[in-house]
């Protein structure tokens, strides 16, 4: 199971690293909160000079670095990442992928690039700041006692064996931190109530589509626990036991989930997660706008457009020519001419994966 930590929010921000001469670095954030035992992508394009000193610009090495160490460190070949560091290149797509989240990696991420130029190399500074935590989460533990009483009586709790002075009440809020709980009528303290473990749904939270998938609850409950499992706010239990599988999941399968554990001594529940699935651009459309006859001199606008998560990036390309003619979802003739007929490319890409489609277009004289 490889899942990050948070889905992505609905709005992105750009923070673009400015460089003299074309030369920049994009991130998507500059800022970023991911769980522990997650996955994160760390979202960043860069740029540079086609041409300079006479030369052709090409890039020669790409790499991303922390502050807490000198540069040129790369983190591919630095220990504590090596095996879980992935560089997701794709032309000036640089986006970092980091998988097992532990808190030490909570740093500040900057990408780096180095070209054939004389004075060719940048680095995206400042960079991306990731702050790895905990999963911290609640949920409330109910005491019963099987005598018909007049007055109800209160209640003593205890945790991993010790008596919590604080609490008194029917209910105990409890956090996800692998305790175990009893509780006792008081007055009578020598009678305590068997074991019930806190549930907790593993934070995971972002999957890419098709991929195996499975959610686990905590089964460490006395007396033995029913499980069942929820999505959303529907009270429809969708599925029974500590496992909750999807072999092949979908976009369709995006939503909350959260899980029960019940006993004779109440029921618990954990945390709703949030499950984000992520899938590449789905078939590509081309449009050209206006439509009809293109005549010489008018205004033409090429559209593309497609359903991805993340949001798909475009570009532009003619014929059989690797050189973008954009890097937007449009490509703009303000004035279009005769030489600019033929076939045009839209790429549409995220970090998931990539798809294209072709439109052809023919310029008459005016």
């Amino acid at each position: 199971m490889d899942l990050s930590a948070l889905a992505p929010t609905p709005l992105v921000l750009l923070h673009t690293v400015l460089g003299q001469n074309g030369w920049s670095v994009t991130y998507t954030s500059t800022h970023i909160c991911a769980l522990k035992k997650s996955t994160v992508d760390i979202g960043c394009s860069y740029s540079y000079p086609s041409t300079r000193h006479n030369m052709n610009t090409a890039v020669q090495k790409r790499l991303w670095s922390i502050k807490n160490k000198d540069e040129p460190l790369d983190l591919k070949t630095y220990a504590p990442y090596s095996r879980r560091a992935e560089y997701r290149f794709h032309e000036n797509d640089c986006t970092l992928r980091i998988t097992d989240l532990r808190e030490r990696d909570s740093d500040e991420y900057k990408f780096r690039f180095v070209t054939n130029q004389p004075d060719g190399s940048y680095t995206g500074s400042p960079g991306v700041t990731l702050t790895v935590r905990r999963l911290l989460s609640h949920t409330e533990l109910q005491c019963h006692s099987s005598c018909d009483v007049i007055d109800p009586p209160s209640y003593v709790w205890y945790k991993n064996g010790q008596k919590i002075e604080e609490e008194t009440s029917l209910r105990v809020s409890v956090g996800g931190d692998d305790s175990s709980y009893s509780c006792a009528v008081k007055g009578h303290e020598g009678y305590l109530s068997p074991k019930l473990y806190y549930v907790l749904v593993n934070p995971s939270a972002e999957a890419e589509e098709g991929t195996s998938v499975s959610l686990n609850c905590g089964f460490n409950a006395n007396p033995a626990a029913n499980y069942s499992w929820y999505k959303g706010n529907i009270q429809t239990r969708i599925s029974e036991g500590t496992v909750l599988d999807f072999s092949s999941i979908q976009p369709s399968d995006s939503g909350e989930y959260y899980c029960t554990a019940e006993n004779e001594l109440g029921r618990s529940a954990s945390q709703s997660i949030f499950i984000n699935v992520k899938y590449a651009p789905k078939p590509v459309n081309v449009s050209v706008t206006p439509s009809g006859e293109i005549v010489e001199g008018n205004s033409v606008t090429l559209t593309c457009s497609s359903d991805a998560n993340p949001a798909a990036k475009y570009t532009w390309y003619k014929g059989n020519n690797n050189k973008p003619q954009s890097v937007d979802t449009q490509l703009v003739f303000t004035s279009i001419q005769r030489s600019e007929s033929g076939q045009y490319r839209c790429r549409a890409y995220n970090s998931v994966g990539a798809t294209s489609d072709t439109i052809s277009i023919h310029v008459k004289c005016e």
